[in-house]
């Protein structure tokens, strides 16, 4: 390929165009709850194939709607997810030939290889979601297949350790960490890597029959989330007087809004959790205790999701960075991830709170109005994608401007 038929993407490639794929596949999971809280699935925690077929025969014109738009988007977005996925794993393996690597591997911005870790993480829930969805006869296996996700999540997760471990025994032992450029929540991505795993391998805690899956599933989520939680801690102190200093770094500013995907993977592992624990060991959590978690989280998102928005406002990002004549930054991507997280706490915010507790009545006015910001955020995620897409892979003969987002 020649220089000036490179896209943007390509011309300085950056570890965080793994957050285009990442997103692509957070939005297989925004249409799977369509079929998660629309469609009956008596007897098992989720949907499945044959749920599906029989909700469309027997549902009406706008269900069968529904489901139509949920089961596209889950085809195309998972198609789009691979075949980014792909592109980044080609990509990087050309960028660590270069010298960008090398420089890479001895600055703050090495953390940003977690970012594979944690797509690939994604790909496995994504890969569960479209066996749900379009393989028959599914469930009748899925016994066997929950320890095979299991050793598939560990493995993603041991290689996100390995990532980390080389990046602190790096700065821990021979120093280098530059404080004065941690002026974002960049050095959350470790965080935001091991809890993926962590909500994937709560998945057959909330899902299996067999008890040893489950307190196996129970064991190793935990361990991964207590491990994801004590790093963002740390990570948050570090990158808070950093930027109360020196002020966000403007191509960075999105990862403020990184707090929100976070606590969207760990409360859904909670939840996971939860389930496996009520119907395995006995143990109970009412609809109220539930419905007072989401509260608290959705808080939290709330707070961090405007917080972000303020400071992106206030630096002139979307000028800066989102128009056809402004630089590209591959940090860009990361603006997708609250909001598909965003959608998704929504869902759960209203069928397993305001549902569950019965504040509100299953599809009537008010559960439409609280659902329709997730159905918005959804759509203007997909719309920001594509948008994403027309800056970074589209061909120039000129090089627009870009920079490698920390």
């Amino acid at each position: 390929m020649e220089r000036e038929n490179l896209v943007a993407a390509e011309r300085q490639y950056s570890p965080l165009y793994f957050l285009a794929s990442l997103g692509a596949g957070g939005l297989v999971v925004t249409f799977f709850m369509y079929l998660m809280f629309w469609v009956p699935h008596t007897g098992r925690p989720v949907p499945i194939f044959e749920d599906i077929l029989a909700y469309v025969a027997a549902a009406g014109i706008l269900g069968q709607g529904a489901v139509a738009v949920a089961v596209v988007g889950i085809a195309v977005m998972t198609v789009l997810h691979l075949r980014l996925l792909f592109w980044n794993l080609g990509q990087l393996s050309k960028f660590k030939k270069t010298e960008g690597y090398t420089k890479l591997l001895t600055s703050n911005a090495e953390t940003q290889l977690l970012a594979v870790p944690l797509t690939l993480a994604m790909t496995i829930n994504a890969g569960f979601i479209v066996g749900l969805v379009f393989v028959p006869g599914l469930w009748s296996v899925v016994e066997y297949l929950f320890p095979l996700a299991l050793i598939a999540f560990v493995a993603t997760g041991v290689y996100a350790f390995a990532l980390v471990g080389r990046f602190l025994g790096r700065v821990l032992g021979t120093g280098g960490f530059d404080v004065a450029a941690n002026n974002s929540f960049a050095q959350l991505m470790p965080t935001f890597a091991i809890s993926m795993v962590a909500v994937g391998t709560a998945a057959p805690a909330a899902m299996s029959q067999t008890p040893w899956v489950v307190g196996l599933s129970l064991g190793l989520s935990t361990f991964f989330a207590t491990a994801a939680i004590l790093m963002g801690l740390v990570a948050v102190v570090l990158a808070v007087s950093s930027m109360i200093q020196h002020g966000t770094a403007p191509e960075a500013a999105p990862t403020i809004m990184v707090i929100v995907p976070i606590m969207t993977v760990l409360g859904i592992m909670f939840l996971r959790q939860s389930h496996g624990l009520h119907t395995t060991f006995e143990s109970h959590v009412t609809d109220a205790q539930t419905f007072m978690f989401l509260n608290k989280a959705l808080a939290v998102q709330a707070m961090f999701g405007l917080l972000g928005l303020l400071v992106l406002r206030r630096q002139g990002y979307a000028k800066k960075f989102l128009a056809q004549d402004g630089q590209r930054s591959a940090g860009s991507y990361a603006l997708i991830c609250p909001g598909v997280a965003g959608s998704v706490m929504i869902q759960f915010w209203v069928n397993k709170g305001l549902v569950a507790t019965g504040l509100i009545a299953k599809f009537g006015i008010a559960y439409w109005a609280f659902t329709l910001p997730a159905i918005l955020l959804q759509f203007g995620m997909i719309f920001l994608i594509w948008k994403l897409h027309r800056l970074h892979f589209a061909r120039y003969q000129e090089a627009p401007n870009t920079v490698a987002a920390e």
